[in-house]
């Protein structure tokens, strides 16, 4: 039941991010475009209250319960982020409104996003980290938490690699081609 319900919050989020966009765009309508924008964190909090109901009610903490504290970190850390990539794409092509900035590709422009990124990334991971251990103690000894904590070992390596990635482009600087800086 958790992974179906998983799903359909993933599908409904990209559900309303279209309908949302839509309306505030296609049909001129910001004001309902974007009560369905915001509507979006509700799908967590359904997530979040049937998964602590689960496993209140004596299901066995597993797997399932651990990708639903990661779905969640993950939409809380990437979700604003993917609403914005998303709107300034719409924007350009519907609403005649700029073209979306591209992120920079080279020297300290390009190290300063990528700490952008990997803070995000790891903000996602911290949230489900935080999620995953309030469900350790949420099942306190009566259960086997395994599980739960293999999910953070994982969120863990999720940091360190975003942050071996920002720290390379601060280390490493992409320099511009000699051709385009003539």
């Amino acid at each position: 039941m958790i992974v179906g319900l998983i799903v359909a919050c993933e599908v409904a989020f990209w559900v309303l991010l279209a309908a949302g966009l839509a309306f505030r765009y296609a049909l001129r309508m910001p004001r309902t475009g974007l009560a369905l924008l915001l509507c979006e964190p509700l799908l967590e909090v359904v997530l979040f209250a049937v998964t602590a109901v689960d496993l209140r009610g004596g299901a066995e903490p597993d797997w399932r319960h651990g990708l639903a504290a990661v779905y969640i970190g993950f939409t809380v850390g990437l979700g604003h982020a993917t609403v914005k990539w998303a709107d300034a794409r719409i924007a350009h092509r519907i609403a005649d409104g700029p073209p979306p900035a591209r992120p920079p590709k080279y020297g300290t422009a390009r190290a300063v996003h990528e700490w952008k990124v990997a803070g995000r990334w790891s903000l996602a991971a911290a949230v489900a980290i935080a999620l995953l251990q309030a469900a350790v103690w949420y099942v306190g000894d009566d259960g086997d938490t395994g599980s739960l904590v293999a999910w953070q070992q994982r969120m863990l390596w999720v940091i360190g690699i975003n942050l071996l990635i920002a720290a390379s482009y601060t280390l490493f600087p992409k320099r511009e081609p000699a051709s385009k800086r003539s």
